[in-house]
């Protein structure tokens, strides 16, 4: 949703970039647009009409229905033209359920498996946005630029960022993404090592995984799952 407010975004083509105006009020704004919209939609008595149940978090929401979710959708569109806000048709798809999927606050919704029965059920797990933006991230802290720095700053801000991601996605079966996630920052401290210290190859043999985590400390994620009962689900 577009709420033409900024969003807290920075105007562009100003000269006082440290100071942009408006900016630190588009945020509440945004709420309190917000809070119009949904008491509005309980008043219009949508919610007990179709069942349509919106679940929001800052301006981000999903309107959640059994069904006539085309009349849901219109009935959103009127009110956000009476709040003379924008609605961004790129980023408010409609979707079937579980035949299709749709990402919120970072996590996929959708049709997942069991690993264990192969049932198939409604769930969550990490969006591929995310996970490749952690990759990135990865990429850039484990970079040729820091091999000015010593192992142990680099460890410990490997850790910070995994161990953050770890705890904001801890829904559903989190195993195979946790798993690549920790596979590749392997890799990568690794592959940093080798830049730093001059070492050819590949330097498994020198840098095992098992120096990475008991010498340098770098945490083992998928070693996190063992307290999610549902994380290999």
């Amino acid at each position: 949703m577009d709420t033409g407010t900024g969003n807290g975004r920075r105007p562009t083509g100003t000269p006082d970039a440290a100071r942009s105006p408006g900016a630190p009020l588009s945020p509440l704004l945004s709420n309190l647009y917000m809070r119009r919209f949904l008491l509005g939609w309980k008043q219009q008595g949508y919610a007990q009409r179709g069942s349509a149940h919106i679940v929001n978090y800052a301006d981000d929401f999903v309107i959640c229905c059994k069904g006539q979710a085309d009349e849901a959708m219109e009935a959103m569109r009127k009110m956000m033209e009476k709040l003379k806000l924008t609605v961004n048709d790129d980023k408010t798809p409609l979707c079937q359920l579980p035949q299709e999927r749709f990402d919120f606050l970072g996590y996929t919704f959708g049709r997942c498996y069991s690993r264990k029965t192969g049932r198939a059920y409604l769930g969550t797990r990490p969006s591929k946005k995310r996970i490749k933006r952690m990759v990135d991230s990865i990429t850039e802290e484990t970079s040729r630029s820091r091999t000015c720095l010593d192992a142990e700053t680099v460890v410990g801000r490997l850790n910070r960022k995994m161990i953050g991601w770890a705890n904001y996605f801890g829904l559903g079966p989190v195993s195979p993404a946790y798993k690549a996630i920790d596979t590749y920052a392997t890799q990568r401290l690794r592959q940093w090592l080798c830049k730093k210290h001059k070492v050819r190859g590949k330097g498994t043999t020198r840098y095992p995984n098992q120096y990475l985590r008991e010498h340098l400390g770098l945490v083992n994620l998928p070693a996190r799952t063992r307290d999610l009962p549902w994380a290999k689900a």
